[in-house]
């Protein structure tokens, strides 16, 4: 069974920056896809960035050009880099694997208000 762990959340105030990363077990990590996902109160989880096993990467248009998911795949693990943050990216974040979901983890936090 496949555990995934997600860290680096906080507070951070608007305009700043913050990466989250998650740790994945198990030799499927470097041949399988990788998402990031959120959830705000009173929302649907909605997918936030995709990077398959090679490089191509997919975000939601409120992130684009903010947010850089990457993955290092000798350490199984998939980070998001996100700047210029914004109260609105307020959330929960999780990670994933989209093509087939396991059951959902704790998240980390991330809060962003000034």
């Amino acid at each position: 069974q496949v555990q995934l762990v997600e860290s680096g959340g906080g507070l951070v105030q608007p305009g700043g920056s913050l990466r989250l990363s998650c740790a994945a077990s198990g030799s499927i990590f470097s041949i399988n896809a990788m998402a990031w996902y959120r959830q705000a109160p009173g929302k649907q989880r909605e997918l936030v960035a995709f990077i398959t096993s090679g490089v191509n990467t997919v975000y939601a248009d409120s992130v684009k050009g903010r947010f850089a998911i990457s993955r290092d795949n000798a350490k199984n693990t998939v980070y998001l880099q996100m700047n210029s943050l914004k109260p609105e990216d307020t959330a929960v974040y999780y990670c994933n694997f989209p093509g087939r979901l396991l059951p959902w983890g704790q998240g980390t936090q991330v809060t962003v208000s000034s």
